[in-house]
């Protein structure tokens, strides 16, 4: 009967443990408005690109295209070595411009002379970018830098982001990243990426498990979570009956568009053209 009590009582420790590890913030009331604009929204994925980049992924067109169709925006920003704030996905310019050269590496003056995938579009700047999106939604996912420059790079995107009252969320697969916005902009609207453990690489496998299964949630509490589109382990379900908002990414056409919608709160998407709203 003492053994039966003891596993009973370290299995309840165990799971609040994991609830007080996997649990989600509590939003101020501007966080609170800004959610309900994303609720039921469409986000292009990285722009309305076209799958041949002849509409390049993260470019003034691909913005502008998704703005035209009715869509929000998700998009990728980085720092370059002249703290310049850029819309970028990949760390390095190789698969994207040709270059092997990391984007945090190279200042902006440099950057402006290479292009996307062999068109005439340039990298743009975030500024840049939110004079073309005007008052669409728009989800920043902020690529980590590392070390001390997370600080300034958050800051500066932070500063961008709040001068012309657009509105839009952050997110990151970096728990710490998140949390500095927690720390820094509590009203900001938060989200947390994530994915299967197996698909997040280069991590470690322990780094990976315990990002995958969303164990850093108590550093950032984020406000949303936007996991990959494949099976949800079950401390991602549990976030979700917590009370999480649950968006999806990245869906394309191949996929079942019904079910997804069924399923969460906001869909990331690219490659076709779903109807603007589903809610």
């Amino acid at each position: 009967m003492h053994l039966v009590l003891i596993i009973v009582g370290i299995l309840l420790f165990l799971l609040v443990a994991i609830i007080f590890c996997i649990a989600p913030g509590k939003m101020s009331e501007e966080a609170k408005k800004i959610a309900m604009i994303f609720y039921g929204l469409y986000c292009a994925h990285r722009g309305l690109h076209s799958e041949d980049q002849s509409i390049p992924e993260n470019s003034l067109s691909s913005f502008a295209a998704a703005k035209e169709a009715g869509y929000g925006v998700e998009l990728d920003v980085q720092i370059t070595k002249d703290n310049q704030i850029v819309v970028f996905h990949d760390h390095d310019l190789k698969r994207v411009c040709g270059v092997d050269k990391l984007i945090h590496d190279v200042d902006y003056s440099e950057l402006l002379e290479y292009r996307l995938f062999n068109t005439g579009e340039k990298i743009p700047l975030l500024s840049e970018v939110l004079e073309v999106l005007d008052d669409v939604p728009i989800v920043v996912e902020l690529k980590p830098v590392g070390g001390k420059r997370n600080a300034v790079f958050c800051q500066n995107a932070l500063d961008i982001l709040r001068k012309d009252g657009k509105v839009w969320c952050i997110q990151s697969f970096d728990p710490r990243i998140v949390r500095w916005f927690r720390k820094n902009a509590p009203d900001v609207f938060r989200g947390q990426l994530s994915s299967l453990p197996r698909f997040l690489e280069p991590l470690s496998r322990y780094t990976a498990l315990v990002l995958g299964n969303l164990l850093t949630n108590f550093l950032s509490r984020p406000h949303y979570l936007a996991f990959s589109n494949t099976y949800r382990p079950l401390t991602v379900k549990l976030c979700r009956l917590l009370g999480v908002m649950n968006i999806v990414w990245t869906v394309r056409p191949d996929q079942d568009i019904e079910r997804c919608e069924r399923k969460h709160d906001m869909i990331i998407f690219e490659y076709f053209l779903p109807s603007p709203r589903y809610k």
